[in-house]
Parts: structure tokens; sequence; C-alpha cells
């Protein structure tokens, strides 16, 4: 059991922006580093406005099944689909260009920068982001209050929690239609963890379409529509976040029960 609470998107915290989320779809994905292969056959498909979550092991490739998506790791073998575009080969900017965010494992932020220099860089690779660079802050800051506060702070001195704000800030700066987050309560307090997936659960509530890999697997089934597991790079089962978190196997697996 977590210890939290049932997550809803609190008052005062939504945006009230209604966007329009894209279809992702992963079809028989391969991918490693160097003569290293780490995926195998991951297929995963993400509908418009979906919240769906990807579980497993450590090692079992889903930090690589990310950043296949986002370009930073390049697939050998499959297809990586966005809004009807085939993104397989594209570069991180293309693909953040067309309208993907990602929040990375260890959120990679500039810690001699500060708060707002940080939410300032997720603008900068589309022109629609910049052109709605202050309304969209402005958004960001009703999500995570506590960084107008800190605005002005070097983000190397923020607590993690507030650095994990930071990066969900920083991606969603891009005015994203898909967001793919890695690992976001990794290191944080129960309330700050909290905090990072009400916000995310606002984000999808207003259209976007979000993958989620996430260490706490009964959280991360009981918010997302429908979930995968990977073992040894490949997927061996999906469902309704329902449905797994009731599966014996999953909960044997994952959850100790």
């Amino acid at each position: 059991m977590t210890g939290l609470r049932e997550i809803s998107a609190p008052e005062g915290r939504s945006t009230g922006q209604r966007r329009a989320g894209q279809e992702l779809v992963i079809e028989h994905l391969a991918a490693g580093y160097g003569k290293v292969q780490v995926l195998w056959d991951v297929s995963v498909r993400v509908g418009p406005g979906e919240f769906v979550a990807m579980i497993g092991a450590n090692g079992a490739g889903k930090t690589t099944t990310l950043r296949a998506v986002s370009g930073v790791v390049r697939a050998s073998g499959g297809r990586i689909g966005l809004g009807g575009q085939d993104i397989t080969r594209a570069t991180p900017s293309q693909v953040v260009a067309l309208g993907l965010g990602h929040v990375p494992e260890g959120r990679e932020l500039f810690p001699l920068m500060t708060v707002r220099e940080n939410l300032d860089l997720g603008a900068a690779m589309r022109a629609e982001a910049r052109a709605a660079q202050q309304q969209t802050l402005e958004q960001v800051y009703t999500l995570f209050p506590r960084l107008k506060e800190r605005a002005g702070q070097l983000a190397g001195t923020l607590s993690g929690g507030e650095q994990q704000m930071v990066a969900v800030g920083r991606a969603l700066m891009g005015l994203p239609s898909v967001l793919v987050v890695d690992e976001p309560s990794l290191g944080l307090s129960p309330l700050m963890t909290q905090t990072v997936f009400e916000a995310l659960k606002a984000v999808n509530a207003e259209g976007v379409s979000v993958l989620l890999v996430e260490q706490n697997v009964g959280l991360s089934l009981r918010l997302a529509h429908r979930a995968y597991v990977l073992e040894n790079g490949q997927v061996v089962k999906e469902g309704t976040g329902e449905a797994l978190l009731a599966d014996p196997g999953v909960r044997a697996a994952y959850l100790a029960l």
C-alpha cells in the first residue's frame, strides 16, 4: 500500500485549457545501446487523451522505450508513430516539434540556471510554444504554485520534489500533446509524490495523452486507463489498470501481495 489518498484533480490546479492529445503507437520496437540489445519486441498504444502506464522490474526496458520514443535512443527495429506520423528515425528536436514532451528519469535540469530559466527552455523548440510562453508559464505556476515562489532560485538548490515539479513544468512549456514521464516519484516523499501525480492527472484531464513509467505500481495502475507489463524487453501482459491491479501474477510480482 502506498499510504496515499486516492488522486483527484484538486480545485484550482487545472489550467482549464482543453488540449488535443495525439495518439502514440509503438510497434514491435527493438532498441539498445551499442551491441547490447535491451528491447526485443515492444508494442504499446496510447490513444488520444489516454493515460497509460508501463510497469516492470528494473532492467525490463521501460526507460529505453521512452528514450526511443523521444529520439534519444535510435530504434534498431519496429516503428514509432506520433499523431499518424512516423517518428522512428526522428531526432529529439523533431519529436519535440511534433508535440511530444519527455520528463526524464533523474530530471536532468540545469542546476546553475534558475527555475524560470529551466522552464523557459521547455518552450524554445516550438514556435507555437514560444508564442504562448507567458500564458503557459502561468498555467505551470497554477499546477505548481511553489515554482512561482522559487522562480529566481537556482534549480540545483531545490529539494528533490521541487526539482521534479520543474522537470514536469519544463516539458509542459513545450505545449505537448503527448507527455512521456519516467519515474516521477523516484526519491520523493509521499506528499511530494501526491503533488506530482495530481498534476499529471490534471494535465491528462485537459486532453494530453500520458505514457507513464513508475516504480510505484499500485499508484500507477489505479491512475491509468490501461497498462502494459514489460519483462526482458518485451510486453508480456496488458489490460486496464483495474484488471492488472487485480491480476494475481502482477500482485505477487510487483505488489508483494
